[in-house]
């Protein structure tokens, strides 16, 4: 994975953009379940001990790479990491089952990095697809221009208003509001706000943790 820590520590520190003390506490949960010190989910997501301990204390903001890269060391969906911790989260056929519609007013959300926020689309978790309402204030960014991220599945995207703009690879694309992506998530990658509006968009990762 195309990472440099002292960029992503960049990235990642700070604490104007929204803190999150309830996803360090359950990120800290799941890193104990899986039998991991802090130091070994350092090393494994190529970022600094110190980081880790600042964002489960509540005291760092991790980026939309490094989070990626922490759930996917943990084994667990994204969505898992919008509830607090000790709280039950359903499987994804119970959720879609007992609650198939997600209100627009109780849907989770988290805010990382540079004001980036998600809100998850789903009533509960899914192992099988990661499906968020994503915002991008300007100039925020999912991790530096030479520390792109990577991981399994397949990403589909659509953007409803502002711009985002989308490196894949050695190639940048620009995508207006109205229009959609996809990619295969393997592949190196980056995401930003282009211009002075925030990019509003749509994104679904489909079997992230089966490549």
């Amino acid at each position: 994975m195309a990472r440099t820590t002292r960029a992503r520590l960049n990235a990642d520190s700070g604490t104007g953009n929204g803190v999150s003390e309830t996803l360090g506490a359950r990120i800290r949960q799941e890193r104990l379940a899986a039998g991991f010190s802090v130091r070994g989910l350092a090393a494994r997501t190529e970022v600094s001990p110190s980081l880790i301990s600042q964002i489960e204390l509540g005291r760092a903001t991790p980026s939309v790479a490094t989070l990626w890269a922490v759930a996917t060391e943990l084994g667990i969906p994204i969505g898992d990491l919008f509830n607090g911790p000790d709280a039950a989260s359903p499987s994804p056929a119970v959720a879609t089952s007992t609650q198939p519609v997600q209100r627009h007013k109780t849907r989770k959300a988290i805010t990382l990095a540079g004001g980036v926020r998600w809100e998850r689309l789903t009533p509960g978790p899914d192992d099988d697809v990661e499906f968020v309402y994503i915002v991008y204030p300007a100039g925020a960014e999912s991790c530096p221009p030479d520390s792109l991220s990577r991981h399994g599945g397949k990403e589909y995207g659509f953007v409803v208003s502002g711009t985002l703009g989308v490196q894949i690879g050695f190639e940048s694309h620009v995508v207006r509001a109205n229009d959609s992506i996809s990619f295969d998530s393997s592949q190196p990658h980056r995401l930003w706000a282009v211009g002075d509006d925030p990019a509003v968009a749509v994104w679904m990762v489909v079997n992230r943790r089966g490549a």
